[in-house]
C-alpha cells in the first residue's frame, strides 16, 4: 500500500476515468484528478460542503450533487442529493435523505430527467451512499450505510428499478466500486468506528460477490470512506472521523489521504 496523495480535507466519490483517479474534495468544493505519479489538478468545482458526488453524462458533461444537482455548473434540479450514478443508457440516478444528513430518516433513489424533473424509484433506504451498476447493465446496487448491507435492484432500459433484494449483509458500506468481474469493493463493519473494539482496524475494505461471499480484504490506517478500481489498482480514500459534530475540526487538520494498492497484492480470504 502506497500513499498517492495526502494533505487533503475530506475525500469521497472516487472514480477511475480517462486514466486518472477523480475524487470529490469535500468542504473545499473541488473535483480533483490525480495520476499514478501523484500529479493532481483541480478539474471542476463542486459545492463547498459535506456530502456530494459526481459522474459524467454520455456526452462528457459533469454532473455534481450536493445542495442541488448541476450539469457543468448549471442547476438541473433544486434540492439536495448525495451519491450519483449515470447508467449505461444515460439515465441519471441520485440518492439522498430528505432533511439532510440524518442517520435515522429513511432515504431514497430518484431518476432525473434532462428537463430537471425527477421520479422517486425507491425509498426506505437506510442512509443511501455509493451506487454502482453491474458490467452487463442489468443491476443497480446501493450501499445502505445504516442498514449495513448492499441492496440490489433490477435496472431496466428506461432507468426504472424493480426486484429489490439483498446483495450482501454484515458490512459498513459507504462509497463502493464494482470491478470488471462483477465483484463489489465495500467497507466492512468490523472496524473501530463500527465496533468500538480498540483492537479493530481503523478501516477495512473487502471484495464481495452477489450473495455475500467475500473474496479479498485490505485494511487501512484511517477509516475508508470510498474506493474505486482500475484494471490494475485499488484506490482507497481515507479520512479521520470523530463524528459529524467534529467534522469541521477534522476538515481543518487536512489529514485525509489516498492510498493505492496493486490489485494482485490484495490478500485473498
Amino acid at each position: 500500500m502506497e500513499t498517492l496523495l495526502d494533505g487533503l480535507a475530506m475525500v469521497e466519490g472516487a472514480r477511475w476515468h480517462d486514466g486518472r483517479l477523480w475524487f470529490a474534495h469535500w468542504a473545499v468544493g473541488e473535483v480533483i484528478a490525480v495520476d499514478l505519479d501523484g500529479k493532481a489538478e483541480v478539474v471542476a468545482s463542486g459545492p463547498p460542503q459535506m456530502g456530494w458526488a459526481f459522474d459524467w453524462l454520455p456526452d462528457g458533461r459533469l454532473v455534481t450533487t450536493g445542495d442541488a444537482v448541476r450539469v457543468d455548473g448549471s442547476v438541473l434540479r433544486e434540492g439536495g442529493a448525495n451519491e450519483i450514478v449515470v447508467t449505461p443508457g444515460g439515465h441519471v440516478l441520485v440518492d439522498g435523505i430528505d432533511g439532510g444528513f440524518s442517520f435515522t430518516e429513511p432515504g431514497w433513489i430518484d431518476l432525473l430527467s434532462p428537463d430537471g424533473t425527477s421520479r422517486r424509484l425507491a425509498d426506505d433506504i437506510r442512509f443511501p451512499n455509493g451506487m454502482v451498476v453491474t458490467p452487463d447493465g442489468s443491476t443497480l446496487v446501493v450501499a445502505e450505510s445504516v442498514g449495513g448491507c448492499l441492496t440490489a435492484f433490477a435496472l431496466h432500459d428506461d432507468g426504472l428499478l424493480g426486484d429489490r433484494r439483498v446483495w450482501a449483509e454484515g458490512l459498513g458500506p459507504d462509497g463502493i466500486a464494482m470491478d470488471a468481474a462483477g465483484g463489489i469493493w465495500a467497507q466492512t463493519a468490523d472496524t473501530f468506528a463500527h465496533s468500538g473494539d480498540p483492537d479493530a482496524p481503523a478501516g477495512a475494505v473487502v471484495r464481495v460477490l452477489d450473495g455475500g461471499e467475500i473474496t479479498h480484504r485490505v485494511e487501512t490506517p484511517l477509516p475508508c470512506f470510498a474506493c474505486t478500481v482500475s484494471d490494475e489498482h485499488l484506490f482507497l480514500l481515507c479520512n479521520e472521523w470523530e463524528g459529524i459534530e467534529k467534522a469541521a475540526e477534522v476538515v481543518a487538520r487536512r489529514s485525509s489521504r489516498i492510498y493505492v494498492v496493486d490489485l494482485d497484492a490484495v490478500p485473498e480470504i
